[in-house]
């Protein structure tokens, strides 16, 4: 962690906000870039949120319904820093979420009173359960929440990483794949590289990361390689299945999401005995 986070992460912990990202470093400093007005089917911040440390989305389930609670998606380290095997499900909170619109003006302070899971084993990744349903925050905001595929992506596929802590969007295309990403104590499972194109940052933790060609969420970022470190905080490298170790300075990944869908059911519960839900377990 960089040390002029210090305080912050102190009064978070006060606060019970949330740990600080795990690419840790002040957020951009520059003003807010503005989103240009969308175009038919391209990406822009409406459904993106501002979080206490951290980006996120509100987001749906090919199964989800109007009717049901809308959910929030992060990283599990934008909740605090877990401990590896750890797993956190249906835990009370109080986090408010700034709900931004198309151009990234902030809409609406939201209220999730629930974690409905959160993890940083084998992914990275938070899910919140917010005081209202997709209807209600679409007729009041109009605002649509993102969908999250529920397939693999493909390395290629051109990305938008949406930012809304820093109401920016970050585009470049998914380089490939890795079957191991260790960072200090963590280690993810098929995690989503991007190309350089994607400079992204502290603050840029849980952006969803958007398939450009279709509007849905394929992955969340969660950190980058700093300064060139290999497999230190902040440093993520790259393991291979024989066991080789590659760093690659100044790039960024993200955490697949296409297991997540499977492990919540009718009324967007989750649960993760459900046919075809992978990921970790309590």
């Amino acid at each position: 962690m960089r040390k002029p986070l210090v305080a912050a992460i102190f009064a978070l912990a006060v606060a019970g906000a949330g740990a600080a990202p795990a690419v840790a470093a002040p957020v951009d400093a520059k003003p807010p870039v503005k989103a240009a007005e969308p175009e038919v089917g391209a990406v822009s911040l409406a459904g993106t949120v501002a979080l206490s440390n951290c980006s996120g989305s509100v987001v749906r389930f090919p199964g989800s319904v109007d009717s049901d609670p809308a959910l929030v998606l992060s990283n599990g380290h934008c909740s605090r820093l877990m401990n590896p095997g750890e797993v956190l499900t249906d835990r009370p909170v109080n986090r408010p979420v700034g709900l931004l619109d198309a151009s990234g003006a902030q809409v609406a302070t939201l209220n999730a009173p629930k974690l409905v899971y959160a993890t940083m084993t084998d992914t990275d990744v938070a899910i919140y359960e917010l005081a209202t349903t997709y209807a209600a925050i679409r007729s009041s905001y109009g605002v649509s929440a993102l969908t999250v595929r529920d397939t693999h992506p493909t390395a290629g596929t051109a990305v938008t990483v949406a930012s809304g802590a820093w109401k920016k969007l970050f585009d470049c295309n998914v380089d490939g794949f890795v079957y191991r990403l260790k960072e200090g104590e963590w280690t993810w499972k098929d995690s989503v590289r991007y190309t350089a194109a994607c400079q992204t940052g502290s603050g840029t933790s849980g952006s969803p990361v958007i398939d450009r060609s279709t509007g849905e969420v394929v992955a969340v970022h969660n950190t980058g390689n700093e300064n060139g470190g290999s497999c230190t905080r902040d440093n993520p490298c790259e393991v291979d299945q024989r066991g080789n170790v590659t760093v690659r300075r100044g790039i960024n990944y993200g955490q697949q999401t296409y297991r997540i869908p499977a492990c919540f059911t009718t009324g967007n519960r989750l649960d993760l005995t459900a046919p075809g839900c992978t990921l970790p377990k309590p």
